[in-house]
């Protein structure tokens, strides 16, 4: 029986990415920006972010903590058919991406910021009530940009499997339901104030800090467009030499917007649903 060395492990992480597809990496998608551009908006973009998570720490402060309500004990959040049916269909979908990853032999994909979410999505269906439910629950919400993007402008050239791209759909699909159920669901799961965008500037720092550092770091090693940290995607609208830059200002204003229209419309559904049950019964 072979030895299996790091080679191999490496093969597996990512032997299956093919550089002649657009947008997927290799040499010429690595040198689509100048080393010196690129290390500006890295040194730029690192201590941007490093003040927003500092910043907002410091308003979020001890009082958070003060202030924590623990909403009950596990006893009070039964399991319920719906949450059981939600957990089941994302761990399958999940599920269904890694078997993809692994026969593609593109494993490091799995490190992109959507599939990260969907792992931290599991946590948060399967944890009981605890303060890291509640912190991870409040910044995951307000960093949901991705799957608004990934169906708005779906990058699909390198999904050659069967049944890769409806996976693909499901997935960032389903990413929607959970908050939207989750918020419903109420108790530990309870968003800050729509006043209040500490949460969501927290959440920014941290998204720009993970694509800046450990992205990019493992991009620029393996010459794989980790979420297009390399070169543009080919739906990418900014095509250009500051795409990143684009990306970092139309991102900031999308998640400052798009977790509280997200919490907004949640809190909206149970009143409209009741107002329609309402008008049903009146005629």
């Amino acid at each position: 029986m072979a030895a299996v060395g790091p080679g191999h492990f490496l093969d597996a992480m990512y032997g299956g990415v093919d550089p002649n597809i657009t947008g997927n990496g290799g040499p010429e998608c690595a040198a689509f920006l100048s080393a010196r551009q690129r290390a500006l908006e890295t040194v730029l973009m690192v201590a941007v972010s490093m003040l927003q998570i500092v910043l907002a720490c410091q308003r979020i402060g001890a009082g958070f903590w003060e202030r924590w309500d623990p909403a009950g004990s596990p006893s009070d959040h039964p399991q319920t058919l719906g949450k059981n049916l939600l957990q089941a269909a994302l761990c399958l979908t999940f599920g269904l991406e890694i078997g993809f990853k692994c026969a593609s032999k593109t494993l490091i994909y799995l490190l992109n910021p959507c599939h990260v979410l969907t792992a931290l999505q599991i946590f948060l269906l399967t944890c009981p009530p605890c303060r890291a439910v509640l912190i991870l629950f409040r910044l995951h919400v307000h960093m949901l940009n991705g799957p608004l993007l990934a169906l708005l402008f779906p990058v699909l050239n390198t999904r050659l499997l069967p049944f890769e791209t409806e996976v693909y759909y499901i997935q960032h699909v389903l990413m929607y339901v959970v908050p939207f159920y989750l918020l419903n669901r109420g108790g530990i799961y309870k968003p800050e104030p729509l006043g209040d965008f500490k949460w969501a500037v927290l959440a920014t720092g941290l998204l720009f800090l993970y694509h800046y550092s450990i992205l990019q770091a493992l991009a620029l090693v393996t010459m794989v467009n980790l979420n297009s940290m390399l070169c543009p995607a080919v739906s990418d609208p900014f095509h250009g030499p500051f795409y990143r830059m684009w990306a970092s200002l139309h991102q900031t204003a999308l998640l400052m917007v798009h977790g509280k229209l997200l919490t907004l419309v949640s809190l909206a559904l149970p009143a409209l649903a009741r107002g329609l049950r309402h008008g049903h019964k009146l005629e």
